[in-house]
């Protein structure tokens, strides 16, 4: 697989793995659009909404209650220590070239910190995994990008009626996906990290969409967080810290936000423990208005800020790494969902596409994804290469992250198919595109825009959701 133009096993090094041979099994494969996009491999730490403008899913039911509290077959687990890499290849989008792995050079930040070969740091297994919430169902599905082949599937909440959406990747391709009506969990991705909780010899997890175990059975379920209010929305990990003692990352960790509907002064942020799912703190938020949803889309960008965005305006708030808060109001850029690209920008998409600038701290526009008519869509991402993708109608549009140009137009909604909602971009460059409350999702070859659909992925059941659902977004900004 590749990464911004990296091979597997390059990003493998960087983030201090074995198991990755010089010239390995990646090549072949390519970027999103054929050039790379990370330029380094060195990783430096350091309600006003129309009612048709709403969640279709959305729950407001008020039957979860909880302390937030984490309930959990977990016990601690580092996911630092062995490589997952499987040495398969696989096809990137057509035009684009392959790369010679680098393996673990000594120009790999896993060299430069004493990590690389048997220390552990990132565990990615395979990282080529997109989890889509069946919102209806209250589950979660975990595919490979590569196949289409849909993994696992995995209830969200103990109740069963969680409804989930957002869903966040990270850097050990676990996902965190919060339950619209209360709650997150967080589902591994790796079996081999999932651990013994149900008394039943051996790992029991999913295997597949018609394999969905009962809540408490499946041991893959790494933990479930109660939230004491019935809006629960944005979801996003922290990329952390590696320590160059251990090898391993620390502060890998979740961010998410609240609100009892309709309630003003309600509003929170919250930051849970990754490993254990235990609320480390909370920001109250009595100033920020309701929007409807409180705040509804998160992502954290390069020095591990979070940023939550609201439905059709309202206000841009990030909180800094020491928990302090900036907030801007953003009643002019109408916005869904929420992304930060590699250039640090932080992009607000809806009925229209703003970019924010965080050292300026000045917004810019896109040109009119379609003049004078409706546009609405969730989702939107980087691809690490200057492009950032997002729904149009029936298109993905390819919007070029300096000048703000359409680049590229992908024609994605089938017959039958409502807005496409949910837009990310996979490990090997392929565009996700995924229809609102649909049963399927597109897998795109944006080189091929004549004809981008290249797989259909079925089966799915009412999706809703829109975030970085790969985990790309986040290795974008920091890909260490």
């Amino acid at each position: 697989m590749r990464f911004g133009g990296l091979s597997l096993c390059t990003v493998a090094a960087v983030l201090t793995l074995g198991g990755c041979d010089s010239g390995g099994g990646a090549e072949g494969s390519a970027s999103a659009s054929g050039s790379g996009g990370i330029d380094t491999v060195g990783r430096t730490d350091g309600s006003t909404s129309v009612a048709s403008e709403s969640d279709s899913n959305s729950s407001e039911s008020d039957s979860n209650s909880g302390t937030g509290s984490s309930t959990s077959p977990i016990g601690s687990t580092s996911q630092a220590s062995d490589s997952q890499g499987d040495g398969s290849s696989s096809t990137g989008p057509a035009g684009t070239t392959g790369g010679e792995s680098s393996g673990g050079d000594d120009t790999t930040t896993g060299g430069e910190k004493g990590c690389d070969g048997g220390g552990g740091g990132s565990k990615v297994v395979e990282f080529s995994y997109i989890w889509i919430a069946n919102s209806s169902q209250g589950t979660i599905s975990k595919i490979d990008t590569t196949t289409g082949e849909e993994l696992g599937r995995y209830i969200t909440r103990p109740d069963g009626n969680g409804n989930p959406s957002r869903t966040s990747v990270n850097r050990f391709g676990d996902v965190a996906v919060a339950n619209r009506s209360g709650g997150i969990t967080k589902v591994f991705a790796d079996p081999e990290d999932c651990l013994e909780s149900n008394g039943v010899p051996g790992i029991q997890t999913s295997t597949g969409p018609d394999d969905v175990l009962p809540w408490g059975e499946d041991e893959c379920i790494a933990w479930y967080t109660e939230i004491a209010h019935n809006n629960n929305r944005p979801v996003a990990w922290t990329n952390g810290t590696l320590n160059e003692e251990t090898c391993e990352y620390e502060g890998v960790d979740v961010y998410t936000a609240y609100l009892d509907s309709g309630v003003a002064g309600t509003v929170e942020i919250a930051r849970l423990d990754g490993t254990t799912g235990v609320v480390q703190n909370t920001i109250p938020m009595p100033e920020t208005p309701l929007q409807s949803h409180g705040f509804y889309g998160a992502a954290v960008d390069g020095e591990d800020r979070a940023w939550f965005s609201q439905l059709q305006g309202g206000q841009l708030v990030r909180v800094n790494t020491d928990q302090t808060v900036d907030v801007w109001e953003v009643a002019d850029h109408p916005g869904y969902g929420i992304t930060v690209t590699q250039e640090g920008y932080v992009w607000i998409c809806g009925r229209d596409t703003h970019r924010f600038d965080p050292v300026t701290e000045t917004w810019a526009q896109a040109q009119a994804v379609d003049p004078g008519a409706y546009v609405h869509t969730g989702g939107c991402m980087g691809d690490g290469n200057g492009t950032l993708y997002r729904g149009a109608h029936a298109n993905v549009l390819g919007i070029d992250t300096e000048t703000l140009d359409t680049v590229v137009t992908l024609p994605a909604g089938q017959p039958g198919d409502d807005h496409i909602w949910g837009v990310a971009v996979d490990f090997d460059g392929f565009v996700w595109a995924i229809p609102r409350n649909a049963e399927h999702a597109y897998k795109m070859d944006p080189s091929m825009p004549a004809a981008p659909i290249v797989q259909t992925v079925e089966g799915l059941q009412d999706c809703y959701t829109y975030s970085d659902m790969t985990g790309f977004s986040l290795f974008s900004v920091v890909p260490g």
